[in-house]
Order: structure tokens, then C-alpha cells, then sequence
């Protein structure tokens, strides 16, 4: 039997080119299977076959846990205090195996056998498969729809399949079997069952590969699109920069007539695209992204991340686009967080926080409105500003002279360090809680703090736009942090 065994798994595996070592493993599950079946229960146990002779071993096996985590399946497991008695050098994560009677091969049952066989054969050849698709590096995956799964389509490329999920399709997008199609490889999920390939028509990376593949220049690396912004099936933006000075990066993306960016727009169900170009100059990055919409002004808060756009009346519905389209696309392009206004809201704005800004210096640094506006006039902001600014920079104030700047300056000092003990005290009330929650950093809850939310309940309850008004986190994180919060509501 052991030479037919042999024979058997040579055999196989010249007739599916897989390796040998994969069908010996089929055979050795095949008889793990069936020693398992005799034993009853969940044991645990490995079948080691002699790739030479044929010959081959039974063990029943348990798995050694910590001892403070007891025993889950004491069929397999043993606590590590147990297994250090037979074994007194053996760990965590180690495994006691005890010898037991074999099963013969014949035994196992002939169908059964094969099934487990040829079943580790198929994966073994689909993941073969799959690894000399993912070996190409193609970032496009171009295929046939074979069939709907679940909502789900799977597309076919010879004989690997991809899974093109509802959520990542283009909205209204109608795909048939038989229909040619293109999508965006997102990355593959072992955990799927079958088609692992995960695919996408509606993430920014398809619409960055296609005007790779319609613009010659991209791959040359003429051009470089640095980032991209999608409302998939119905308009985008790409933010391209040239690193040739010859190359009009917007033109070329356009086309002769427009021929590149429609073969782009007809892949995409008309999805239109505004070109932008790229700047290191964030606000001019943020001007060329709410194109078509002029702008007036725009002040930068590097703090917060944000930018306040001043835009005339005309100009509004333009910048703030449909459903806040425009603004919200120019937003994920350039990465910054913007608000768009009227001249009258930003001066409504701005005397509000000048008004802010000086009673801060009048009750804090205990001067009067007039120093307080000539500090403001001169660009200061904060305490933190007054007390560390290089001291040449406030001598050069006209209305002060050098002792007056060192006294502001030690003023500004001793107000910080009173407020920072002032901020440990409120941070010490905060809950235990709140405090090991996950992604919340000692500034995080230092400003939830300053805002009243002391425990973990108080964070769940807020809205995400009070969380960011509140912190100046981005509203990604924002949400992260709240449903982070709100975990406990659901396993309690």
C-alpha cells in the first residue's frame, strides 16, 4: 500500500503540476480526518507521512495555553502549568504530542480520501494560480462578468476570478453576464470564500490607472498625479504637476480635442473631471481645486488644518457646488479641511476672534485694550506667541520698549503655566475609562477635557461635528474615535 501511495502522489501531481509536497499533505488531512472520526470530540490531530518510504505516524496532540486563560477545548488544549510537568522546558504556543494507532489506508474510504485530495488540490492550484496573476503586477484587472453572486458580480480573466462588490461598482452601473469590464485591483482577501481577488470601479485608484494608461507621459514619468477625488459616476478631481518644464501637465491630460480625458470619462458613466494643477503652496493647491469658482482670499489655519475660503456672492453656489459637491471633492483632493464663506462672514468671523483674541491678552497678560490691540495689529494670536517669539521680533514694536516687551513676555509665561496646571487638574477628573480608550492621545483629552466630556459615555454621545469643532480633529477620526467609544453599548 505504501508503494501504491507513492505511485499515487507522483502521479497526481504530474497530472495537475502541483508539487508533491501538496498532495502529501492532501493525504495526510485525509487520514488526520479519519483518526479524528475515531477518537470523537474535537482532538487534534497530525498525520506525518515519509516522503521517501511512505510510511507513516499518528499523533494526537494538545496545545499548551496560558494558565490564566483556562482551557477552551480540553479535547486539544492543556494549561502551560500541566504541560511543564511532562515537559519542563516547554512554552506557550507548544504542543504535546502523544503517538496512536495509525489507520490504514484503506480504511479512510476511497471517496472520501479522494475528496479531501482533490479539494487540497484545487486550492493548491487556485492560489498558484492567483500568486502568478499578483506576480504580473497588473493593477487593472480586465475580465469577462461570469455570474452574480449575492449582490456581488465575479469577473473572469482566463482562470482567475475577481469580486467586484455593490459597494464599489459605479452607481446606476448595469453589468451583464458576458459584459467586458475593468476594475481597480484593491488587493486580495484570504478570508473570502471564493473569488479573492477584490476589485473596484468606484475607488480614486482607477480613475489615477486610466489616465495612466491614456497618458503616455504619466508612465514616462514626465507627469505625476499626486492625488485624486471621487463622487464615482458623476464628477472627479486629479491634482497632476509636471517634472518637465516642456510638458503642460493639464493640456496633456486633456488631450488633442479632449480625447484622453474622455476615454477616461466613457470608461467611467460620464463621470466628468476637473484637472487641477498641483501645488506645494497648500492655499494655491486649495484655489486651483474649487476651480471653476473664484477666489477672493483665504486664510490658513495650519493648526487645525483648515483653510476659510472667501468667495463673493456670485462666486458661493459655484464654489460650494451641488449637494456641496465642489467643496467636498476640492477637500479630499488637497487634504485640507475647507470653509467656504462670504466677505461679510469672514470679517464677521474675524471680529469675533480678534474680540476673542483680546480679552484672552487683557485678562491674562493684565493690560488694557489699547496694548492688547496694538499686539493683535502686530499679528500675535496667542499667549504662546507673546512669551517665545524670538525676542528681537517684539523689540522691533514701536510702542514698546525693552522692559515693557520683557514684562509682557514673563506675563504671557506665567498665565501658560497656570493655565497648564489648571488643565492637569480638569485632565484628572476625566474617567479611567475615557482615558484608555484606543487613538486618544493627553491633547486629545486635554481639549475634551477644556470642553466638558469626562468620560466615555460623554465622548459617545457627541455628534461628529462637535467632536471636530471641538478638537480640530478631522472628521474621519472623528467618527473613528465616537464609534470607538460607543463599542461598549453594544458588547455590554
Amino acid at each position: 500500500m505504501n508503494r501504491e501511495m507513492l505511485m499515487l502522489v507522483d502521479a497526481i501531481s504530474r497530472e495537475k503540476t502541483v508539487d508533491r509536497d501538496v498532495v502529501f499533505g492532501a493525504v495526510e488531512a485525509a487520514l488526520a480526518s479519519a483518526t479524528k472520526k475515531l477518537h470523537g470530540g474535537e482532538v487534534d490531530i497530525r498525520v506525518a507521512v515519509d516522503r521517501e518510504t511512505g510510511e507513516y505516524e499518528t499523533f494526537r496532540r494538545w496545545h499548551v495555553v496560558p494558565n490564566e486563560a483556562g482551557l477552551q477545548n480540553a479535547d486539544a488544549e492543556v494549561l502551560l502549568f500541566e504541560a511543564q510537568e511532562q515537559i519542563a522546558d516547554i512554552e506557550v504556543d507548544d504542543y504535546i504530542e502523544e503517538s496512536v494507532d495509525s489507520v490504514p489506508i484503506g480504511r479512510i474510504g476511497a471517496q472520501a480520501a479522494k475528496q479531501v485530495i482533490l479539494q487540497k488540490i484545487r486550492d493548491a492550484e487556485r492560489e498558484q494560480l492567483l500568486n502568478d496573476f499578483l506576480a504580473r503586477g497588473d493593477k487593472i484587472f480586465v475580465g469577462t462578468v461570469k455570474r452574480l453572486d449575492k449582490g456581488d458580480i465575479i469577473v473572469e480573466s482566463g482562470r482567475v476570478e475577481g469580486r467586484l462588490k455593490r459597494s464599489e461598482m459605479i452607481p446606476k452601473e448595469n453589468l451583464r453576464s458576458g459584459d467586458r469590464v475593468r476594475a481597480f485591483i484593491l488587493g486580495v482577501d484570504p478570508t473570502q470564500r471564493g473569488p479573492q481577488i477584490m476589485l473596484s470601479r468606484s475607488a480614486p485608484g482607477f480613475m489615477v490607472e486610466l489616465f495612466g494608461q491614456e497618458v503616455p507621459e504619466i508612465e514616462l514619468g514626465l507627469l505625476e498625479i499626486k492625488s485624486c477625488a471621487r463622487d464615482p459616476g458623476s464628477r472627479a478631481k486629479i491634482a497632476v504637476v509636471s517634472h518637465d518644464r516642456r510638458v503642460d501637465p493639464i493640456g496633456t491630460c486633456v488631450g488633442v480635442r479632449g480625447s484622453r480625458v474622455n476615454g477616461v470619462t466613457t470608461e467611467l458613466a460620464g463621470e466628468r473631471v476637473d484637472i487641477v494643477l498641483w501645488s506645494e503652496d497648500p492655499a494655491q493647491f486649495v484655489i486651483g481645486a474649487l476651480a471653476p469658482a473664484n477666489v477672493q482670499s483665504i486664510v490658513v489655519d495650519e493648526e487645525r488644518h483648515a483653510m476659510d475660503v472667501v468667495v463673493d456672492e456670485e462666486n458661493l453656489a459655484i464654489a460650494i457646488g451641488r449637494g456641496g459637491q465642489n467643496v467636498r471633492l476640492a477637500s479630499e483632493l488637497t487634504g485640507w479641511r475647507i470653509n467656504i464663506m462670504t466677505a461679510e462672514e469672514s470679517q464677521a468671523k474675524q471680529a469675533t476672534e480678534t474680540e476673542s483674541v483680546r480679552k484672552i491678552f487683557v485678562e491674562k497678560l493684565d493690560v488694557d485694550e489699547e496694548v492688547a490691540d496694538i499686539l493683535i495689529a502686530e499679528g500675535f494670536t496667542s499667549l504662546e506667541e507673546v512669551a517665545y517669539v524670538p525676542l528681537q521680533e517684539m523689540l522691533e514694536i514701536e510702542a514698546f520698549d525693552e522692559d515693557t516687551v520683557q514684562e509682557l513676555r514673563t506675563r504671557a509665561k506665567d498665565a501658560l503655566l497656570t493655565m497648564e496646571i489648571e488643565r492637569e487638574e480638569k485632565v484628572e477628573e476625566v474617567s479611567q475609562d475615557l482615558r484608555d480608550l484606543e487613538g486618544l492621545t493627553p491633547e486629545l483629552i486635554g481639549k475634551l477635557s477644556d470642553g466638558g466630556v469626562n468620560t466615555r459615555d460623554d465622548l459617545a454621545d457627541l455628534a461628529v461635528d462637535e467632536l471636530v469643532e471641538m478638537t480640530g480633529v478631522d472628521e474621519t477620526q472623528a467618527r473613528a474615535l465616537i464609534m470607538k467609544a460607543r463599542e461598549h453599548w453594544f458588547t455590554a
